[in-house]
């Protein structure tokens, strides 16, 4: 963000992050023993992305403390190593104690009293133009360069009086815990559906006995089959990229690259014209798409009436005695299968041959249909949550623009706190 790019209003000042904020230190004659014989640690991998506070850390014995950066209870830490620094690695520091040790590879800064807010400055530095603009002026060699912390000092932040400071931090903490609690459901779901399908296919829906197979233990009753059994598997193909008439329609072009973003595949990085579209093999609707070169195992399905895949795609046209949808989650459930079938090569290959052998387990249709139902609707609240979270974050970023350039003040928005 180019600050001379922009009028500010007359009651906000404009000047260096060291100015306005200061950079915590170690006191002198601190007993480092007042809170006994061991001190909150933070490691690099426990300052989170995305999230405002930080409380997880691993206890550390004084003894064995070593070298590490002195912390207060409230400060904002900013990772100041490559790639974390570019990757947004930050958080308020949120313990019980009044001080702690990091990593050396944070910057440790907070608010004046009675001038500066350190929650503006969180969001200030989330502004992807002025991380990318400090980014830029990183030090050292490839691969561990650093941001130092005169660079950060000498950043020109424009400063809002106190008050208004404060109510930007709210409104955007406010749009920030939204998005925290989306991702939130995202893991739990994930989580139990995970547990769900676990049980669901070793124990299925009436928790029988189970029964020892090749592929590990299964409900009693149900049988071990080859995908070839469960349909028709077509590999997919690319028309010429040398013909530009066969590109940019209406049609997509599904790539492993659109698999594993959801059930469904709604759009594609490439599509096709009716006369590239023609070109190709094409699959129905619910047929399940399984890369098999690359990145083996990523799986989708189709949702248009009739869409078509590249060479790297094998699309599985189920028969009338299979669910697609319990063909999909079987395959999510022995992906490791999959991927440990591809030839060891430079780009793992799961050749049509090998994927049609490979087995599932399955009861009759009538159960994986309500297996299926189940699992799905932990994929739909997924999807919503996901949807919701890609919301919130594009609300986000503009906002955080709006505010931090004063195109919206704070007394112009009506701004609701719930989550919803």
């Amino acid at each position: 963000m180019k600050i001379e790019e922009f009028q500010f209003p007359s009651d906000w000042k404009l000047g260096p992050v060291a100015g306005s904020f200061d950079f915590t230190g170690k006191p002198r004659g601190l007993d480092m023993s007042k809170n006994g014989n061991e001190i909150p640690f933070f490691r690099m991998d426990q300052i989170p992305l995305g999230r405002i506070h930080v409380s997880e850390f691993t206890p550390k014995p004084l003894v064995e403390l070593g070298s590490g950066t002195y912390v207060e209870n409230g400060d904002l830490m900013v990772a100041k190593i490559t790639p974390s620094f570019e990757n947004g690695k930050q958080a308020i520091v949120d313990i019980k104690t009044d001080f702690a040790y990091a990593t050396t590879e944070v910057i440790p800064v907070r608010g004046r009293k009675g001038e500066s807010d350190t929650l503006f400055l969180f969001f200030y530095l989330l502004h992807p133009e002025v991380r990318s603009d400090l980014a830029g002026k990183m030090e050292g060699s490839t691969g561990r360069q650093r941001l130092s912390k005169t660079v950060l000092g000498d950043r020109l932040i424009p400063l809002p009086p106190l008050p208004e400071q404060k109510k930007i931090a709210h409104i955007l903490s406010t749009v920030q815990r939204a998005i925290e609690a989306q991702e939130r459901i995202i893991q739990t779901t994930t989580e139990l559906k995970k547990a769900l399908m676990h049980k669901l296919f070793t124990e299925g829906l009436r928790n029988e006995p189970q029964k020892q197979t090749e592929i590990g233990p299964v409900p009693g009753s149900w049988e071990l089959i080859r995908i070839k059994a469960t349909g028709t598997v077509v590999t997919g193909s690319t028309p010429s990229t040398k013909n530009a008439d066969f590109y940019g329609g209406d049609y997509n072009l599904i790539s492993p690259a659109d698999l594993d973003n959801g059930k469904y595949v709604r759009s594609a990085h490439k599509t096709l014209t009716k006369t590239g579209f023609e070109m190709c093999r094409t699959v129905p609707r619910d047929s399940v798409l399984v890369g098999c070169i690359g990145n083996v195992g990523k799986l989708g399905m189709v949702a248009d009436d009739c869409s078509t895949t590249n060479q790297q795609i094998n699309s599985i046209i189920p028969n009338s005695g299979f669910s697609p949808h319990f063909i999909y989650y079987a395959l999510q459930l022995c992906r490791p299968r999959l991927e440990q079938s591809a030839a060891k090569v430079t780009l793992p290959i799961l050749n049509k041959s090998n994927f049609e052998n490979i087995q599932i387990a399955a009861p009759e249709r009538k159960e994986q249909e309500a297996i299926a139902g189940y699992l799905g609707i932990l994929d739909q609240k997924l999807e919503n949550a996901g949807q919701k979270t890609v919301q919130l974050k594009d609300f986000f970023r503009t906002l955080l623009h709006e505010l931090m350039t004063a195109k919206t003040r704070v007394n112009e928005i009506e701004f609701s706190t719930s989550n919803s």
